[in-house]
């Protein structure tokens, strides 16, 4: 249960970074350059600790799917980019990959 806790931190650290990359101009501005930094050790510290109970297989799929829909989110809310039909349809088949490995994969169990 704590695992899916930390992999819940890490993905939001790791959202929150990669969300404030855009606003570092290339590392010029400092305050968004430190958030990126810090946003990454925590996310990547999180991730860790989730890796200690879950397979990596499982923990990065898990990860990189929320991540990306949470990052398009932002990406929307934020930044007013809009995903096309084709990356609306890209996003749904990771999230529906994750979501087939959490169900049916063995390799979650080990």
């Amino acid at each position: 249960m704590m695992a899916f806790v930390y992999l819940a931190l890490a993905i939001v650290a790791e959202v929150i970074a990669t969300s404030a990359l855009k606003a570092t101009e290339g590392f010029t501005r400092l305050w968004p350059s430190l958030l990126v930094v810090v946003g990454y050790v925590v996310a990547f510290y999180m991730l860790s600790l989730v890796l200690r109970t879950m397979p990596v297989g499982i923990a990065y799929a898990i990860w990189a799917g929320l991540g990306i829909v949470l990052v398009a989110v932002v990406g929307l809310v934020v930044y007013g980019q809009r995903p096309d039909l084709p990356a609306v349809i890209g996003i749904g088949l990771i999230v529906a990959g994750v979501v087939t490995i959490q169900l049916f994969s063995s390799i979650s169990t080990h």
